[in-house]
């Protein structure tokens, strides 16, 4: 009879995690956009206003060309979700922020978040977790190269921004210009 209840629970356990992350940790619904009011549609864009499409579409071009000439091609094709209301904002977990990524599984673009640099911004930062990978991400490597890279390399046209943003922006083109170009994965991941 015990092995029942712990098998019992176990079950409700297992059932209930995916349901209570949906609820309470907003960003993984980038993996499963449409169950959070918004339509995919072709190129792996997402967003809650069809009318808005072609223009989503234009900027993935733009910031997904940009970065692999910039910082090299992608591994995996990351979606690209573009929301255009308060309400599709909530709905991701905005509160503030223009834009974030999800992994290298892709990224979600807040209402106000509708500019190249923000889109290659989050797309840089899904080229780091395929070349350094998440967890080393997480545990190991800087603030400032990880963002720093991403507000350098996209080119936000913001200057100055807040510290310690600028503070990372300007460690990370240091950095940057001490080896050549070809040795930036490399080094990245060694830090």
């Amino acid at each position: 009879m015990r092995r029942l209840h712990i098998k019992l629970v176990a079950t409700i356990v297992l059932c209930a995690t995916p349901i209570a992350a949906w609820a309470l940790w907003k960003p993984i619904r980038v993996l499963a956009p449409e169950l959070a009011g918004v339509k995919c549609y072709v190129g792996r864009v997402c967003t809650d206003d069809p009318s808005k499409v072609a223009e989503a579409l234009g900027l993935r071009r733009e910031a997904l060309s940009y970065v692999e000439q910039n910082a090299g091609g992608f591994r995996a094709n990351p979606r690209m979700i573009f929301c255009t209301t308060p309400q599709c904002d909530r709905s991701f977990g905005f509160a503030g922020n223009a834009a974030y990524n999800f992994g290298s599984s892709g990224l979600v673009v807040s209402a106000r978040g509708w500019h190249s640099y923000y889109v290659r911004h989050e797309l840089i930062h899904c080229v780091q977790v395929e070349r350094i990978g998440g967890f080393r991400m997480l545990l190991h490597t800087p603030t400032w190269l990880i963002e720093g890279m991403a507000y350098s390399m996209s080119q936000d046209p913001r200057r100055p921004l807040s510290e310690p943003w600028e503070g990372y922006r300007k460690k990370y083109e240091v950095w940057a210009g001490e080896a050549v170009p070809e040795t930036l994965w490399k080094r990245a991941a060694e830090l």
